[in-house]
């Protein structure tokens, strides 16, 4: 049996990584005074933000394969919701129709 992660959780791990690779980025050109700092006390809050425009196009990207993927076992997870849910639905109309009948 293999331990291979669920295709939600493998893409949300590697779409942290990005953010966080792209905020370890930032922060080095900000130090290295590369980029601006800020304004005033801001300089935390534009690092992150900044890290997030980065991130955001470079996930929609790189991790295309793994959002497909994703989609299709959610997708997946969908459909067999729905079947279960028309399966009760219909147990209960015979259940229904049953007890009408013999009434």
């Amino acid at each position: 049996m293999s331990l291979k992660p669920s295709a939600t959780i493998r893409y949300t791990a590697m779409r942290l990584g990005i953010f966080v690779g792209c905020l370890v980025l930032v922060a080095g050109l900000v130090r290295l005074r590369w980029v601006p700092a800020g304004l005033g006390d801001a300089n935390f809050v534009w690092v992150v933000l900044l890290a997030l425009v980065l991130s955001a196009p470079l996930s929609f990207v790189l991790l295309r394969k793994q959002r497909d993927e994703m989609s299709v076992a959610i997708s997946g997870r969908v459909a067999g919701a729905k079947e279960k849910l028309a399966a009760n639905r219909n147990q209960e109309d015979g259940a229904d129709d049953a007890a009408r009948v013999s009434q």
